[in-house]
This record gives C-alpha cells, sequence and structure tokens, in this order.
C-alpha cells in the first residue's frame, strides 16, 4: 500500500541461513558458529626426529573459520609431536652431575684428601701431583667440577703409567665427549671395552656417541651388551629405552607403522617409567584414531612424568575432537599449569574455549558465549576466530559498534576471512550506510573468487557474499551491477534459494513483475518455506492484479494457511469480557522510524485517549533514528509501554503480549518487510487486526479484521479477504506531514512558461517496464498502459514535460530502457527527466517543486507519495478501481475535497490532467491553497480520526464480549483438517499432526538428489541467460 515499502532482503547469516531478515533481499550474514559448524578436527601429527629434544615442535593447525551459516569459530588444536631423548652428561655420570661421585654408578672411586680445613687450594695438580688411585680420585673431582682439561691431564697421566687402566680411559673419554671430541672419546671407550668386555659403564657410553651419530641400531646392540653384563645396570636400561623409542619412530615415519609400535613397547618392557614411550605411543594411537587406547597412553605418560605439559596438551586434543569442551579445557589448564608459556596449549585453549561459547551462545546463554570468547581472547590475543564470533554475538546482542570493531580485527589477523567482510557489509546495509556496505562486501566477493572454483566448491555458501553485493546494489538502484553479482551467485550455487529470491527483488525494483513472480517461485520450488519469497511473491502479484482474477486472493489464502501451522495456537485468554472497560491496545511495526508507515501511525501514538486505551507498542525497528526516539518518548510520557522486539523470536513476542493483556493486538506492515506475522499466526490476543502496510488480505486465518473505509474497499467489492473488513466513518489513514518538508513553492509553470508532470512512485506501481513472457531468445513486450496514458497527455500538452523519480533511475540501462519506451510512445526523451533516489527527506519534499501535477500510477495507486504531493500543493489525478489498491488515491483526493481529481478510466484520467493543464492560473491558485485544504481535511485532523478509531476498537471488543471472534471460527475449521494440542497453559505444545507444510528433501550438503541437482543446475542456468537478455534490453 505505501509507496516506500521495500520487499523482504533477507538478512541471512553465514552460517546456517538461520538468521534471515524479513526484509527485502536475502543479504546472508556469516554467523559465526551458529552451532552448525562443528568443523571436523583431527589430530594433525608431523613425525620428524629431533634428536636431543625431549618433544618435537608442535604443528601449526590451519584454522577452519566456521561457515554460517553456521560455523564454528574454532581452528583445530594443535597436536604436539613424537618425543626423542638424547642423553645428558647426568644420564651417564659423566660430569653434570649435581650428587657425589660414588652416586653416579659408573666410576668407583675414593675421594682424594682435603688440605687443611677442608680446603681444595691444596689439590691443583700442577703444585701436588697424585698417584695411582688419588690422581683418577681428584680426576674424579676436577671432572665433576666441569674442569675437564684439568681432569684430562691426569687421567692421561695415570694411562702413561698404566694404559691398562680401565677407569682412566673412561674418564678421558668422558672428558673428551664433553669437548666435543666424539672420535677421540669413542676410542677411549672402546679401549676400555677391549681391556673389560663386561664393563657396563664403558658400554653405555660407546652406545651414546652412537646414538649422537644416528647410528641407533648399534647403539642398541652396545646397550644390549652393557645390561647383559651387568642386568641391574639402570643408566644403561633408560638408555637402551630412549634409543628403543627413537627408533620405534623412525619406523613410524618410514611408514612401517607396526613395527614402530613394537618398539614403543619393547622400551617399556625395558624401563615401565620411561613416559615418552607412553606419549609416542598415544600419538601413533592417535592418528589411527583408536582414540581411547591414545588417551590411556597420553594418562599413563603423565603419571610417570608429572610435569609432561605435551602429553596433557594432547589428551585436550582428542577430549576437543569428540566434542568434550569442559574436559578439553581441563586439560590445556593443567598443560598450562605445569608450563604457563606454552604457545601451543595456549592458542589450542582458545580454540576450545571459542567453541564452548558458540555451544552455550546457541543453547540461549548469549552472555557467557561472550565471555568465553572474550577468555579465548585472553591466551591467544590475535586470535581471528574469536573475535568474528565476538562479532557475531554482538550483532546478535544489537550492539552493532561493538560487532563492526571485532569483525574488523578479525579481518586484520586474517585477511582471509571473508565472513567478517561479509558480516561487515551487512550491518552497514542494515544500517543504510550502502557506500561503506559495498567495501567490505566486494573484498570478501574478491576473497571468494580469487580462491575461484577451489574455494567456492569448498564453501559453496560464499555466493552468498556475491549475494549480499547484489542486495547492496539492489538497494542503491544499481541495477546492472546487482545483477552481475546475483548472476554470479546463481551460477556458484545453483540451489541458492535466496539469490533467485533477490533476483525476483532485482525484477520487481526495475518494474519487470512477472519475471520477479517467476523469480520467486522459483526460489520456493528450492525452499518450499522461504517466508521472503512467499511473502514477496504474494506482494508482487499485487502490482498487476487487474481486480477481477480471484488467484491473488486465493495465493494469500494458501500462504496463510501453510504459514499458520508452524506456529501452534493461544485458545483461551485471561482479558476479562467486559465491554466498555478500558482496552489494552497493541501496535506492532518494524517501521517506528522515518518511512512511510510512520507518516501515518503518528496520529494513533499521540491522539489517542490513553484513559481509555492503554497503549502498548512493539517496535521491530532494525535502526532507530530520530524518529523512533520522539515516538517512544511521547507514548512513555502519555502512560503507555514501549517494547524493543527486534531480534527476538516471534514466539517469545507472542508471550510478551499475552504478558501484557493485549486486548487488541494491531500490526502495520502485512507481507512486507521485517513483518511479525509469525508472533500474529500464535493469535497472542483475543483480536487480532491489520492496517495500513498492505493493500490486501494477509491471508493469515489468525486475523480477525482488516480496518478500510467505504471508499477503498466499497460495501458492494468483489474483493475477497480472509479478515472481516471494519470501515472507517471517513478516510483510513491520517497523515502526518514531515516537519522537514519547508514550504511549498509557486507553480514553476509560471516561470518555466510550460507545464510539468511528474510522479515519484516506484516502477512496479505502474508495472512501467515488464517483459512478459521472456524465453531464450525470444522477447514479447507489452508497453504498460501507464507510460501510454502519460505519453498521451504530454503529447497533448505543447512544451510540457515529465519528471519521474525512482531508485532504480541512477542506473543507465534502466534510464534508457525507460526512455526508449517513451520514445516508441511518441515522447521524445528530450522531454523527460529523470531522478534516482534522494536520501535527505528535506531534499526529497523539495524536488515536489519542479513539477505542477502529479500523476498517480494504475492499477496499482500511490499512498504516500500522493500525500506528499499535496501536502506540497501539487494536485494529483489518480484513477479508481475494483480493489483496495486501485482505490487508496480515491480515498485521499476525497478526504482533501479533491475528488474531481478522480478518474473511472483511462480517457477521464487524460481529461482531467489536460484540465488542469489549461489553466496556469488556476493551478497556481490551487497550489498555493492546497496545503491549508489538506491540513483541515479528515486526512490530517488526527483528533478526530481517532475517535472513529477508538469507535471501531469499542465495536468488535463489544462484539469479543458475546462471542463473536471471527478468526476462532476459521482457526477451529482448520485445526479440525490438522489438529494441533493447543492449551492456555501450554500454548507452543505440538504433536505429531502439527508437521506443518511438506518440505522438499535436502542432502546434508544442502542440494537435493544427484538428478535433482542436475535440474537445478539446468533451471539455473536458464534464469542466468533471461537475466543476462533482460541486462541487455533494460
Amino acid at each position: 500500500m505505501l509507496d516506500l515499502h521495500g520487499e523482504n532482503y533477507g538478512v541471512g547469516i553465514v552460517a546456517g541461513g538461520d538468521n534471515v531478515d524479513r526484509g527485502s533481499m536475502v543479504v546472508q550474514m556469516v554467523a559465526a558458529e551458529r552451532g552448525q559448524n562443528h568443523r571436523r578436527t583431527g589430530l594433525t601429527i608431523d613425525y620428524t626426529i629431533a634428536v636431543s629434544s625431549f618433544c618435537y615442535h608442535c604443528l601449526i593447525a590451519v584454522q577452519h573459520r566456521r561457515g554460517g551459516a553456521p560455523l564454528l569459530a574454532s581452528s583445530h588444536p594443535t597436536t604436539c609431536r613424537y618425543t626423542t631423548m638424547a642423553l645428558t652428561e647426568k644420564d651417564v655420570g659423566g660430569g653434570k652431575e649435581k650428587g657425589r661421585i660414588e652416586d653416579n654408578g659408573f666410576l668407583k672411586a675414593v675421594e682424594p684428601s682435603l688440605g687443611v680445613n677442608n680446603s681444595m687450594a691444596s689439590a691443583n695438580p700442577i703444585e701436588k701431583s697424585y698417584e695411582g688411585k688419588d690422581a683418577l680420585g681428584y680426576a674424579n673431582v676436577l671432572r665433576s667440577r666441569n674442569k675437564f682439561v684439568e681432569a684430562l691431564v691426569i687421567y692421561e697421566s695415570v694411562l702413561e703409567k698404566d694404559n691398562g687402566n680401565v677407569e682412566a680411559h673412561i674418564g678421558k673419554g668422558i672428558c673428551l665427549q664433553m669437548q666435543n671430541m666424539g672420535r677421540q672419546s669413542f676410542e677411549s671407550f672402546s679401549e676400555a671395552v677391549k681391556l673389560d668386555p663386561q664393563n657396563a659403564c664403558a658400554l653405555t657410553h660407546c652406545g651414546i656417541l652412537y646414538k649422537d651419530e644416528g647410528r641407533l641400531v648399534e647403539a642398541a646392540e652396545s646397550y644390549r651388551k652393557a645390561l647383559e653384563a651387568d642386568p641391574s645396570y639402570k643408566p644403561a636400561a633408560e638408555c637402551l629405552s630412549i634409543v628403543l623409542t627413537d627408533i620405534g619412530t623412525s619406523l613410524k615415519l618410514a611408514g612401517n607403522t607396526q613395527e614402530g609400535i613394537q618398539k614403543y613397547y619393547d622400551a617399556i618392557k625395558i624401563d615401565p617409567h620411561y613416559a615418552p614411550a607412553y606419549y609416542n605411543l598415544g600419538v601413533v594411537y592417535s592418528e589411527m584414531m583408536q582414540y581411547d587406547t591414545a588417551l590411556n597412553c597420553y594418562e599413563k605418560a603423565a603419571l610417570e612424568r608429572p610435569m609432561y605439559a605435551e602429553a596433557y596438551c594432547n589428551m585436550g586434543v582428542i577430549y576437543k575432537n569428540r566434542g568434550d569442551l569442559e574436559s578439553a579445557i581441563a586439560c590445556y589448564e593443567r598443560c598450562l599449569a605445569v608450563s604457563p608459556n606454552f604457545e601451543i596449549a595456549k592458542n589450542n585453549m582458545a580454540i576450545a574455549l571459542t567453541d564452548l561459547g558458540t555451544k552455550v551462545k546457541l543453547e540461549g546463554d548469549i552472555n557467557q558465549g561472550v565471555a568465553y570468547y572474550k577468555r579465548a581472547l585472553y591466551y591467544n590475543w590475535h586470535y581471528a576466530d574469536a573475535m568474528y564470533n565476538l562479532g557475531v554475538a554482538y550483532g546478535e546482542m544489537l550492539k552493532f559498534e561493538m560487532a563492526i570493531v571485532f569483525y574488523e580485527l578479525a579481518f586484520h589477523f586474517n585477511p582471509h576471512c571473508a565472513e567478517a567482510c561479509n558480516n561487515l557489509g551487512v550491518i552497514y546495509k542494515d544500517r543504510d550506510n550502502l557506500d561503506k556496505a559495498v567495501i567490505p562486501l566486494a573484498i570478501a566477493s574478491m576473497l571468494v573468487t580469487c580462491r575461484v572454483h577451489l574455494a567456492l566448491s569448498i564453501k559453496p555458501n560464499f555466493s552468498q557474499s556475491l549475494n549480499n553485493l547484489g542486495v547492496v546494489y539492489t538497494v542503491q538502484g544499481k541495477m546492472d551491477a546487482a545483477a552481475s553479482m546475483i548472476e554470479k551467485a546463481i551460477v556458484a550455487n545453483p540451489t541458492y534459494a535466496e539469490a533467485y529470491n533477490n533476483l525476483g527483488v532485482l525484477y520487481r525494483d526495475a518494474g519487470s513483475i512477472s519475471l520477479a513472480i517467476e523469480a520467486y517461485e522459483q526460489c520456493l520450488k528450492i525452499d518450499l518455506d522461504s517466508r521472503n519469497a512467499g511473502q514477496n511473491r504474494l506482494l508482487a502479484m499485487n502490482y498487476i492484479n487487474e481486480g477481477t482474477d480471484e488467484k491473488l486472493f486465493e495465493a494469500h489464502r494458501d500462504w496463510g494457511r501453510r504459514f499458520m501451522r508452524l506456529y501452534p495456537q493461544y485458545t483461551t485468554w485471561d482479558n476479562p469480557k467486559d465491554p466498555e472497560r478500558p482496552l489494552v491496545i497493541g501496535y506492532v511495526s518494524p517501521d517506528y522510524f522515518t518511512h512511510s508507515v510512520s507518516y501515518f501511525i503518528e496520529a494513533p501514538l499521540i491522539y489517542h485517549d490513553y484513559v481509555k486505551y492503554k497503549v502498548v507498542v512493539y517496535s521491530a525497528v532494525v535502526k532507530a533514528d530520530a524518529k523512533t526516539i520522539k515516538f517512544r518518548d511521547r507514548v512513555l510520557k502519555r502512560g503507555g509501554i514501549w517494547r524493543d522486539i527486534y531480534g527476538i523470536d516471534e514466539k517469545k513476542v507472542a508471550s510478551m503480549v499475552r504478558e501484557d493483556k493485549v486486548d487488541i493486538l494491531v500490526e502495520l506492515t502485512g507481507h512486507t518487510a521485517n513483518n511479525k506475522l509469525g508472533m500474529m499466526a500464535c493469535r497472542p490476543a483475543p483480536l487480532q487486526v491489520t492496517w495500513i502496510g498492505y493493500p490486501n488480505t494477509t491471508g493469515l486465518p489468525t486475523i480477525d479484521y482488516r480496518i478500510t473505509d467505504a471508499l477503498a474497499d466499497p460495501p458492494d467489492t468483489k474483493q475477497k479477504h480472509v479478515e472481516d473488513l471494519v470501515r472507517l466513518p471517513e478516510c483510513f489513514l491520517c497523515y502526518t506531514p514531515s516537519p522537514e518538508a519547508g514550504p511549498a513553492s509557486p507553480a514553476p509553470a509560471l516561470s518555466n512558461g510550460f507545464i510539468t508532470f511528474g510522479s515519484f512512485n516506484n516502477l512496479a506501481k505502474g508495472h512501467l517496464l515488464t517483459h512478459e513472457n521472456l524465453t531464450l531468445g525470444t522477447l514479447y513486450q507489452i508497453t504498460p498502459k501507464v507510460l501510454q496514458v502519460w505519453a498521451k497527455i504530454l503529447c497533448a500538452v505543447p512544451n510540457s514535460r515529465l519528471i519521474v523519480k525512482c531508485k532504480p533511475f541512477c542506473c543507465d540501462s534502466v534510464r534508457q530502457r525507460f526512455l526508449s519506451t517513451l520514445e516508441q510512445l511518441g515522447l521524445e526523451s528530450l522531454r523527460v527527466d529523470l531522478l534516482p533516489l534522494i536520501l535527505l527527506n528535506h531534499d526529497h519534499m523539495q524536488a515536489y517543486s519542479l513539477m505542477d501535477i502529479s500523476l498517480d500510477t494504475f492499477p496499482y495507486a500511490g499512498t504516500t507519495t500522493t500525500c506528499e504531493s499535496l501536502y506540497m500543493g501539487v494536485p494529483c489525478v489518480t484513477m479508481g478501481g475494483s480493489v483496495h489498491a486501485h482505490n487508496v488515491g480515491v480515498s485521499l483526493l476525497t478526504a482533501v475535497g479533491l475528488e474531481h481529481l478522480v478518474a473511472k478510466s483511462e480517457d477521464e484520467y487524460i481529461r482531467l490532467a489536460l484540465e488542469l493543464a489549461s489553466d496556469v492560473m488556476a493551478l497556481s491558485n490551487l497550489r498555493m491553497d492546497l496545503r491549508n485544504l489538506m491540513s483541515k481535511s479528515p486526512l490530517c485532523n488526527g483528533s478526530k480520526f481517532m475517535i472513529g478509531l477508538e469507535s471501531a476498537y469499542r465495536d468488535i471488543w463489544r462484539r469479543y464480549c458475546k462471542g463473536e471472534v471471527p478468526s476462532l471460527k476459521r482457526v477451529e475449521m482448520l485445526q479440525k483438517q490438522a489438529p494441533q494440542v493447543t492449551s492456555k497453559d501450554e500454548p507452543f505444545k505440538e504433536n505429531g499432526s502439527n508437521l506443518g507444510p511438506p518440505r522438499l528433501l535436502i542432502s546434508e550438503n544442502g542440494s537435493e538428489s544427484k538428478s535433482k541437482q542436475t535440474s537445478s543446475s539446468d533451471e539455473a542456468l536458464h534464469i542466468c541467460h533471461k537475466l543476462r537478455f533482460f541486462i541487455l534490453h533494460m
């Protein structure tokens, strides 16, 4: 009904498509893990041996951002690698030992005597020489103090005297080994073995040197000989366990997994307390996806080595991948308790906390979810997924400034995060900052384009970025660019239902209603329950309805029945049935801002009798402005209630309505953007009414009445409605002019010397640009009647001009197509001025100063544009018809006293326009008087209007008190066909019979079966051919 209404641009969230805004196109927001993206996370292991390292470097996991259409914002946790061990001097008593010499188990020597006062000052080999055991003892002391050079001198001096001294050869070998003289040290140990083949210490040290050279087999053999010589020799057992573990890792990396596992078990058999062997078994079993066994191995490793951070970390990875986030976090906490600066564990902790945040958010605790996301950033301050999910959460909480900050941070730390760019664009679009919206959406689209088929095959929902950019361009009126983006989205994903819906909006805005309806129906083939497409289709059908076809009513009725079955209904209310008591009136709308509906809802908010009628406003405004604040302040000041319901589930809003004890609930939107018909389907109020926002029946059986008047809907109308009609005594609308309008200007004809006709209605209202029966290669163009009539008027008035303002006129191809059509009708394009959308309300109103006479569209008449035109002093010629949408102009002009400008036929329409144009002075006088005439008319008399409206409310309430509830009978009849369990206490309890409408069977990846997908691809190709043809002929 009203001129500025958009259609339903769904705003979804990538990640699941569950957040779809009820507007006019489907802008898809990538939603952080809206719970749907629990990515698969496996154990990623890089098998690399790092000798002399307790643990391999850990892997850096590839980060997987959720995918919205619900993504889990978690990345793969990082798994620590295999552990290897290199012996240190302490392990074999080589000189770094902290304890006494006799404790090392290798060199048994007598400690030399100390000097006076236990001083070692006199124990200098230069100053005093030792012999025999004293010399060896003193060398061992020096070696224990890391004085290897001095100790080596003594060992060599001993060997000069006694080359068969095994202990001296071992000591010499250790000193050489600690000076990195491996070859010479090996010779010393070998000599010791020659002298004493059963010397476990010498054999063990030979093994160590073999291991240092990477000769693990020889090392193992040397250790075994040591144990054969002395089975109780613990250092040899420890070293053999270490080297067997490293051999196991080498075998595993070479592909011999089972042999590697056996070596790990051999190591454990030799030394049951060797933690790294258990740990590496855990890594192997994790890779083999035997997670229970892996956990058991990690637990044993941690039991043997309580400070084993890597074991705790990998246990956390297993729990995380199992979805046991609490256990994973507990493991990471234990890991960080023993190793606070362990970056891998900190990063894994951030991943787990982010996933836990998403989990609790999806369960309804968004504040706790935000807390977990913030805690994740404590552990990893540059974790882009946590920032991204914070952006999604703040967006859902309507804290858009915070959402913008975190989306920008997410993109900063991950320049490939197309989802963040996408969602930034959606926020800017919803907040009417279209220029800013283009940039992030373009970047998101570019990122996807750069990944070409790879990205789109992995994440086909990133056609959403292309789609969203198309939405922004459509809103801006850039039809060519919008068509290109939406075409790419459809090509990328032929089963992308929302793209077809948006294609319909594009056609609609360009004035091609039949193609728009076809696109909506294609969307419904893919997604039978698409609320956007279903409602957009109904709205579009009004533009071409001639009033004699019942198909439009049937389409609304069928939609309403299907839609109602998605929402269980309340059937009883506690509201006292007192016909004369003060009533609670609820008004629900998303348009309490500078929007066309706002000019007609202002009168009830201001002039209601707040003593007899308590007003409760349910505001679903996406972005509040100064007008929103003004409305809210006035309602609250008068004692009413104002509730912001944007983003709240419609069933919850229905519960709010019941709690507020609303008697009569009035919805002001119909099938236009962001409506709350889902809430109306629940029947939360005893009586429900539709008014203002839509020119037809809603089709919803739960709505009792539709407010109108006897001119818009005459008593003898043949138009059918699901609701009962309530006719107000005068016009069904009350207009409150914009305070930014400015004064009415003199008639431009006085200074121009010619008449200027004009229209500021959208192209769809006049069905001004239409391609009918479009097939590949064939175009049957039916010239719209509106342009035919306008061309006749202009051709009959010499030198006259036509000015038309509409959003798509910022597109060159649309302008050219419009002008070309008029040229074919005999009107030179030089006599036509086309204006694009004017954003500032003051400038928009002042644009009426350019025209002398306003020409209304038909069959779908203007509403807000007609009121604006009259208020700015420009008389309007309209034509009545057989249905409400045709007669709104009749009601408005009659209310102002201009019923003589209402035509009943095209010929009379032309005659009335020519009569106005024939007398410039009379036209000028009317222009100067029109604002005053309008201000004193019923159309702008708010207090008088409210008397009639409140009388209507009281009348239908009295009927209710007598048991007359129109919707109740309809609902009961439908419930007999599809019974539902409804009660006062459990109004939303459903049983198996409440299955709702049938749905297409969609596979997990979002497409139908293979054969159906092929069919969808063919249809998508067909649609794209049509779109290209349409662009070429725009």
